[in-house]
């Protein structure tokens, strides 16, 4: 295996696992106060929601940068086995969502979280060896 191609790859896992995994709760704090719209019927409530969250750039930006994760996967992938991809990405992309909520004041794990968070990386150490 070349080292270019393993660096590359690794670069993409872990920076589409960050792009994902740390966006998730700026985009939950982005969202919020969407529960208080209310509208007559389903179409105008959907629209209303989505101008809610297409206008508010608290939801915008962190999901923009989501988005990008998605494009740094799909260039990956072309390049990396989809069997190393998936798990490595997924569960780095959870360990990201889980620092990031914490960073910006969320509860820490609790020690079975962390214990979980753990086996799923080891698990993925393992099938990726």
């Amino acid at each position: 295996m070349d080292l270019t191609y393993l660096l590359q790859s690794c670069f993409g896992f872990i920076l589409t696992a960050l792009c994902w995994g740390f966006t998730n709760p700026f985009i939950k704090r982005g969202s919020e106060g969407i529960e208080k719209i209310k509208k007559g019927n389903w179409i105008t409530q959907t629209l209303a929601e989505t101008w809610f969250l297409f206008t508010n750039w608290k939801y915008v930006v962190p999901l923009a940068i989501n988005l990008s994760g998605s494009a740094v996967y799909y260039y990956t992938l072309s390049s990396a086995d989809i069997t190393i991809a998936v798990p490595i990405t997924n569960s780095l992309a959870l360990i990201f969502t889980i620092l990031a909520g914490v960073l910006v004041g969320e509860k820490p794990p609790t020690k079975k979280e962390i214990f979980g968070m753990s086996c799923v990386v080891v698990g993925v150490a393992l099938c990726v060896t």
